[in-house]
């Protein structure tokens, strides 16, 4: 079985993220990018499937500028095999929508023809949580989100879901998308002969355009802001103080 895994390059999460000046958004001159941390969890779980004999290959696919090569080579060193890289905008700062990141994938699914997806639950850069689903929606494939445990058994997987009243076990069928959540594992650091290893590894480039994909941005951002500044807490005296300031607050 081969399982492709979809990464995103994204700020680091180690980074103060900064906006500009004039507000238009995200400041990365000089940022320290990296791979987007639920994607390397997706690829430690396929590595892991395949170190099982559970699958037989690992593909990476990642969508956007050419500079994601880097976070591909990354992914290869920790074990995958080789990568796709659809190069679908020019400017760093072009963020593809999740809806043309799905139809991109899909196109890739296609010519690949995984037996299992695995990808992040979200992007730490603007946490849409959205490319899992509408992924297997165009598909028309099971899906299994907030995947906290996953095991693979034939032509189906059994996977477990963190969702708000607890944890969730399913069965899917195969082919399937299945997004990782933070408990899944913990990625492996790639070794020195591996990172040697990884620039030998295959990366096929396309283009967007090449898949037959409008990268066409639907929506706009008007305007980018710092969050407000926590303002300083205060020591009160007593329980009765506390209560006071609570209900001045509103809080209570």
């Amino acid at each position: 079985m081969k399982v492709l895994v979809p990464v995103k390059r994204v700020i680091d999460y180690n980074v103060k993220v900064r906006v500009k000046a004039d507000g238009s958004g995200v400041d990365l001159a000089n940022v320290k990018m990296s791979m987007n941390p639920f994607d390397e969890i997706a690829v430690e779980q396929a590595i892991r499937l395949k170190e099982a004999g559970k699958a037989d290959e690992v593909v990476l696919v990642s969508v956007g500028v050419k500079q994601a090569q880097e976070t591909i080579r990354n992914g290869l060193a920790m074990g995958a095999d080789r990568g796709v890289l659809v190069i679908a905008a020019e400017d760093v700062h072009t963020d593809i929508e999740p809806l043309a990141v799905a139809k991109i994938l899909k196109a890739v699914v296609n010519e690949e023809q995984p037996g299992l997806v695995i990808m992040g639950k979200q992007a730490i850069d603007n946490d849409m949580n959205a490319t899992g689903q509408m992924l297997a929606a165009l598909m028309g494939w099971a899906q299994a989100t907030f995947v906290s445990e996953l095991d693979v058994d034939g032509d189906a997987a059994s996977v477990t879901r963190e969702v708000d009243g607890g944890l969730q076990t399913i069965k899917v069928k195969l082919p399937a998308v299945v997004t990782a959540d933070l408990r899944l594992n913990e990625p492996r650091y790639a070794s020195l002969p591996n990172i040697m290893k990884a620039k030998k590894k295959p990366i096929d480039e396309k283009s967007a355009a090449d898949l037959g994909v409008d990268v066409t941005p639907r929506l706009e951002i008007v305007k980018t802001t710092e969050p407000a500044e926590r303002k300083a807490g205060e020591i009160v005296g007593s329980v009765d103080a506390l209560v006071t300031k609570l209900k001045d607050a509103g809080a209570i």
